[in-house]
């Protein structure tokens, strides 16, 4: 029975999860307001349970350290200052005018995020190819599931983060999950894991330690490993033959090409027992259901697309996907991680995860914005390489951001900062004064996650509804709003309505036939559902939680092995750089932590970033818990207490990247099919704060 309530019912405003929850109070013009929080239990993936940052979201919006007017500088070396919205935008509108006139279309980029709204996401997305005509647009989530996004469009024709709806987590017999950490990132994921729980981690993570087996890999070889796990199961026996023969091709090719992955082999590259890979072929084919999940672990890699594709194998040779209770699926990180890459913000996209190369998606969705298809842009640039490029002879000069704070999320996060100073013209819409803000040249103020209408897609496929539970302060503006404020100023009157439910309506008819089709879900649908799963081509379809039951969205209907072969990381250690770093989040913190280091509580929680390190690395340095110490790389050093103990391998250190420091580490190096940096393994040095620094970096 769902407990007694007052206020709106909505969603959380972090992780991907969405949990359901209901708000009551006010915030007030002075942003000093109380909220109060309470779980729903009408949302199947939290049914009633909330996590710490779920709890305090409320503080987000009364927490008194929000913007509430825009700002501006007059030059590079001047503070920002209050303006009026209307100084603010017609600054923005001139430099683009200006900007473009001299340099091009292309001379102007935006960057948006994977926690917008799908509202958000599409009207940013035909803001830059309409209104700005440009090619350079791409987000944040190129950071989070571009890899398994890319993987699972190849072997299955679709990617959508679980193929199946949480719940069918609980029928499983053994759940593998691959460098996903759910314990921390999203705690009430947990509700679902009542079977056996196979972890491929470096670190002993809260989710390890709740595991039935634990794979402790060396970084970066997530892929060998899968290719030994699929050639013991291959060898022993496991393999679905006849789910194979009906229901994929390219099975002979991937066979042969694993025969060389002998568990020894496998043993000496990732350093897992050849024992504990046995032991979870077993758990995996002797169970009657069983899932194989992927996360940034897996993902945040130079070669994240074929480490995925290796765990798809492996499903598939076991006769997974498309078996209810059973499948491969990847735990998307973002609050709308899947909706915001569906619908134009991905440099190459367009609405319905339609690609913009396609001459009959082009011609589709300019025909429902109303201009001819030859006037839209061609594919951009990807994220990191877009960020690379501000400032330069063939790169952007000036950049929109909205909902990301890359100075601190980006791969070599220095540099692109250093990028980001070389623009003419830096524009943030945000709620808070991020990293990223306070280098903009013009900052607006905006409307965030409880104080606004708007549909996000959670980790499932199923679309819900945030509704806005209490007003926003005076002077706040939507993004949505802000966005059709400059698009008039740039001639563009029509077409770019500031209103949700408009400009739903019209995303609905853009992603009408394609891929990811909303055509047929309402808001006043998913408010009598509680949500919806994609696709639903009509009102009367009942959604699709289950897609791959009876064909894969593929020509023949097969799903498809894809040979791939295990190669090293971008950077391996060295003499200079003798240890691996890896880096991930903590359980109080969320993604770049603008938000949640806000937050008193989260705050009070996880006060700093610090770096983990094995007992025994800790002795060699002559290292102790709460020693300051500096981590260094290729790109930078960054520096933070130790944290001592042996939770991880002694040749690996690990930092969070809530806080600025470990990107600035980290490598840039990008996925050939992806274009995903590889956030989740550098070289790097490690030494006493106190020492005299080390003469290597570009930060050095």
């Amino acid at each position: 029975m769902s407990p007694v309530h007052q206020g709106e019912a909505t969603h959380c405003p972090y992780c991907a999860l969405q949990c359901g929850m209901y708000v009551s109070g006010g915030i007030g013009e002075a942003a000093g307001g109380t909220l109060t929080i309470t779980p729903r239990h009408d949302i199947p993936a939290n049914a009633g349970g909330l996590c710490q940052k779920g709890w305090t979201a409320g503080e987000l919006l009364t927490g008194g350290v929000r913007l509430t007017t825009p700002l501006a500088r007059a030059s590079r070396t001047s503070p920002l200052v209050p303006v009026s919205w209307e100084e603010a935008l017609d600054r923005i509108a001139g430099a683009i005018r200006e900007t473009q006139a001299r340099h091009g279309a292309d001379a102007v980029a935006v960057f948006g995020g994977g926690g917008l709204t799908n509202e958000k996401a599409y009207q940013l997305g035909k803001f830059a190819r309409v209104a700005l005509r440009t090619s350079q647009i791409d987000y944040n989530g190129r950071f989070c599931m571009s890899s398994a996004a890319a993987a699972a469009n190849r072997a299955f024709g679709m990617d959508r983060g679980l193929p199946f709806p949480i719940t069918d987590l609980a029928e499983a017999d053994a759940v593998m999950m691959v460098g996903g950490n759910v314990a921390e990132t999203m705690p009430p994921f947990l509700r679902h894991l009542n079977n056996a729980l196979i972890v491929v981690d470096p670190r002993d993570t809260r989710t390890a330690r709740q595991a039935t087996l634990h794979l402790r890999v060396t970084p970066g070889t997530d892929l060998a490993l899968a290719l030994g796990l699929l050639h013991i199961a291959i060898t022993e026996g496991y393999a679905d033959q006849d789910y194979i023969a009906a229901r994929t091709t390219g099975f002979p090719a991937v066979r042969e090409s694993v025969a060389a992955w002998w568990p020894e082999r496998v043993e000496r590259i990732t350093g897992v027992p050849v024992a504990r890979m046995r032991e979870a072929v077993h758990l995996l084919g002797g169970a009657g259901k069983a899932m194989i999940l992927t996360g940034r672990g897996a993902e945040q890699h130079s070669k994240g697309v074929d480490t995925v594709t290796a765990f798809i194998n492996l499903a598939l040779a076991l006769g997974l996907p498309g078996r209810a209770g059973s499948g491969y699926g990847c735990v998307t990180g973002q609050g709308n991680g899947q909706g915001g890459r569906e619908h134009g913000q991905k440099a190459d996209q367009l609405p319905g995860y339609r690609r913009i190369d396609d001459p009959a998606a082009r011609a589709h969705v300019a025909g429902v914005w109303g201009v001819d298809p030859d006037e839209l842009p061609g594919p951009g640039r990807s994220a990191y390489e877009l960020l690379d490029a501000l400032g330069t002879d063939g790169g952007a000069k000036a950049l929109l951001v909205f909902g990301s704070n890359p100075v601190v999320s980006a791969p070599r996060a220095s540099h692109v900062a250093g990028r980001l100073a070389a623009l003419d013209l830096l524009v943030v819409s945000d709620f808070v004064l991020s990293e990223t803000a306070a280098m903009a040249d013009v900052v607006l103020p905006t409307t965030q996650w409880a104080e606004e209408h708007g549909t996000m897609t959670n980790l499932e496929g199923r679309v819900l509804l945030r509704r806005q539970a209490v007003a926003p302060p005076s002077g706040v503006r939507s993004d949505l709003a802000i966005i059709s404020a400059l698009a008039a100023r740039l001639g563009h009157d029509e077409g770019f309505s500031a209103d949700p439910g408009t400009v739903f309506d019209e995303l609905r008819r853009a992603s009408a036939g394609g891929v990811a089709d909303y055509s047929g879900i309402t808001y006043e649908r998913i408010a009598a559902e509680t949500g919806v799963f994609w696709p639903a081509p009509s009102q009367d379809h009942p959604g699709t939680p289950r897609p791959f039951l009876d064909r894969f969205p593929t020509p023949d209907g097969r799903a498809r092995f894809l040979p791939v072969e295990h190669r090293p990381v971008a950077e391996e250690v060295d003499e200079d750089y003798p240890y691996y770093l890896t880096t991930g989040r903590v359980l109080a913190h969320y993604q770049s932590g603008a938000q949640t280091r806000r937050v008193a509580a989260l705050n009070e929680a996880a006060p700093e970033p610090f770096v983990e390190l094995h007992t025994d690395l800790a002795e060699h340095l002559g290292v102790a818990s709460g020693d300051l110490v500096r981590v260094s790389s290729r790109r930078g050093f960054a520096e933070a207490v130790a944290k001592v103990g042996r939770g991880l391998r002694h040749d690996t250190v690990f930092m969070p990247f809530h806080w600025e420091g470990a990107n600035r580490l980290t490598n840039p190096a990008l996925d050939p099919v992806s274009r995903m940096p590889e956030f989740k393994v550098c070289a790097v040095n490690v030494e006493r704060a106190g020492s005299q620094p080390s003469d290597r970096g570009e930060d050095a």
